[in-house]
C-alpha cells in the first residue's frame, strides 16, 4: 500500500465549501418554510439568496475545472453488469465479509455506484435545484420572458423536492463516508488531507 494523492487541492475546497453551503442553505431553507425558526424570514430569504449565488458561482468553478483537468472523466457511467457487481456486494456481499470488487486509483476513483449517484447528483438534482431557484427567485420577470403559464406553486414543489433529494444525498453520502472505509472516518479524513492508501 502507497499514500497517493487522491484529492487535489481544488477538489478539497470544492466539496467542503459546496457542503457547507448545501448546509447553511438547508438551514435557511427550513427557516423558510417555517419548519425552524433562528434568523427570522426575511434575514433566511436574504441569506438563502446570497448563499444560492455563492454556491452558483462555485459550482461554475468546479464545471471549469473538472473540464479543463479531465476530472469529468471520473463520472463517466459503467457498464449495468459492473454496477450490479457493486450493488450485489453492498446488499450481501459486505455481510459476508466479501472483498470490496472495486479497488480506488487516481483514475478511477469512484466505483460504478459512485458514479451512477455522482452523475445523477450532477445532472439531475443540482439543475432542478438552480433552475427551479432562479425561476423562483426571478419571479417578477416572468412574464416579460413569456412564462406567465407557470404555476408558481409548481416551481416551489420542484424546488423543495429537489432540496429533500439533495438532503437524502448528503445523509447517504456521509453515512457511507464514514462506515465504508477500512479505517475510521477513513474517507473523511482523505478528503481532508487529500490522501489515500491505494
Amino acid at each position: 500500500m502507497a499514500q497517493v494523492m487522491m484529492y487535489k487541492r481544488f477538489e478539497r475546497f470544492w466539496h467542503w465549501a459546496q457542503a457547507l453551503l448545501i448546509l447553511s442553505m438547508l438551514i435557511t431553507g427550513f427557516e423558510i418554510h417555517g419548519t425552524i425558526h433562528w434568523l427570522g424570514f426575511e434575514a433566511a430569504v436574504n441569506t438563502h439568496i446570497i448563499l444560492a449565488w455563492t454556491l452558483i458561482g462555485l459550482w461554475i468553478f468546479a464545471i471549469f475545472w473538472h473540464l479543463t483537468t479531465g476530472e469529468w472523466k471520473q463520472y463517466i457511467p459503467a457498464s449495468f453488469a459492473q454496477i450490479m457487481v457493486m450493488v450485489r456486494y453492498y446488499t450481501i456481499g459486505i455481510f459476508q465479509g466479501a472483498e470490496h470488487p472495486f479497488h480506488k486509483t487516481r483514475l478511477k476513483k469512484h466505483n460504478p455506484l459512485q458514479r451512477m449517484a455522482y452523475l445523477s447528483l450532477h445532472v439531475l438534482i443540482s439543475p432542478m435545484i438552480w433552475i427551479s431557484g432562479l425561476l423562483y427567485l426571478f419571479y417578477a420577470s416572468w412574464e416579460s420572458w413569456g412564462l406567465e403559464g407557470f404555476s408558481l406553486m409548481i416551481v416551489a414543489l420542484i424546488h423543495t423536492a429537489a432540496a429533500f433529494a439533495m438532503l437524502a444525498f448528503l445523509i447517504a453520502h456521509l453515512y457511507l463516508s464514514i462506515t465504508m472505509s477500512d479505517k475510521p472516518f477513513g474517507n473523511i479524513k482523505a478528503m481532508i488531507t487529500g490522501y489515500e492508501e491505494e
